[in-house]
């Protein structure tokens, strides 16, 4: 695997969109990109040109959060409490399901390709087999409510490596690991320095866990999302990452940007050379850390508030999505 070294990083290209996208997949070895979006459409675009007019693939009727990929399959969930499947090579519509009975957050597809996860605000992690979209079981453990009694959120989901373990991510700071296999939950993490509640100025909970990435050998777990906020009104917190070891429920280490924001977006490097971290505030951001020694390799500003990312096979080009822009960078020398 190419030595894709993140100080090389730099912007080659920025394509801009009208609206948030909010999910990005990727049609492999291409620059074609699936990106979900507040205008409720999922759009097929070509990020390897400039100015390529997109092409609408799927309309929930309502944002899509959340878009990935399973061979030519696209799955898609968002307001509508729906997930969508979508064969691209015929480009028709496979089949829709009402998944949910709140908004789907977020979408994981196991490395082998047959199993999906999804989340949402009704607090349930399901597994379905991309296959044939049939259930496979729930995942329960994450509270409805806040400890003050708002209703709780679940944002993200995770796969190890190796497709053995899940992760879930909630509202209040809570991260459960998951027996992809049986059901089973392994540990539960907890994370209190992503969640603040306000009890004075909005009276209102705020943050919670954005984004979850295991390590390649998949004994520790990576959490994002912001800091202990101050302005509540401007989102004024740190950006914030924890790593934990999941099974003895100890926190391995940790670290902050330099920017006042979430961490939306985690990437380990499979070969564990970095941890890449990717986020917004008023502007966008990117930071590459060295897990190895816990230092920062390199990190920079991006063009706009970025909530979703995806490498290229060889680590090289990556690619992100946010408020108004598409943006390709390279790590190559």
């Amino acid at each position: 695997m190419p030595d894709a070294n993140p100080r090389n990083l730099r912007n080659v290209r920025e394509i801009n969109r009208p609206g948030i996208l909010f999910s990005v997949a990727r049609v492999p070895n291409t620059a074609c990109l699936l990106v979900a979006s507040n205008d409720n459409k999922v759009y097929e675009v070509d990020a390897g040109q400039a100015n390529a007019a997109p092409r609408q693939v799927v309309d929930h009727g309502r944002y899509v959060n959340a878009v990935r990929l399973a061979g030519n399959t696209l799955i898609s969930g968002g307001y509508d409490n729906r997930l969508i499947w979508w064969n691209l090579q015929d480009n028709r519509e496979i089949r829709t399901i009402d998944a949910h009975t709140r908004q789907v957050r977020q979408l994981a597809v196991s490395p082998d390709g047959t199993k999906l996860a999804s989340v949402a605000d009704d607090m349930v992690c399901r597994l379905w087999n991309i296959a044939n979209g049939e259930p496979i079981r729930e995942l329960r453990g994450h509270e409805e409510r806040t400890p003050t009694n708002f209703g709780s959120m679940l944002y993200c989901c995770a796969f190890s490596n190796d497709g053995t373990k899940l992760a879930t991510g909630d509202r209040v700071g809570r991260v459960c690991i998951w027996n992809v296999a049986n059901g089973e939950r392994l540990s539960t993490v907890e994370v209190p320095s992503l969640y603040t509640w306000d009890g004075t100025q909005r009276i209102r909970s705020i943050g919670g866990v954005r984004s979850l990435a295991f390590s390649p050998d998949g004994t520790q777990i990576a959490v994002g999302g912001v800091g202990q906020i101050g302005n509540v009104d401007g989102l004024s917190g740190p950006s914030r990452v924890e790593i934990h070891n999941w099974a003895r429920r100890e926190r391995v280490s940790d670290f902050q940007g330099n920017q006042q924001g979430l961490f939306n977006k985690l990437v380990w490097h499979p070969n564990n050379q970095w941890l890449c971290c990717v986020g917004g505030g008023n502007n966008g951001f990117i930071l590459f850390r060295n897990t190895q020694n816990n230092t920062t390799i390199h990190q920079m500003n991006l063009p706009m508030h970025t909530h979703d990312s995806v490498f290229s096979e060889n680590w090289e080009t990556l690619y992100h999505v946010g408020h108004q822009k598409i943006v390709v960078q390279e790590l190559r020398p």
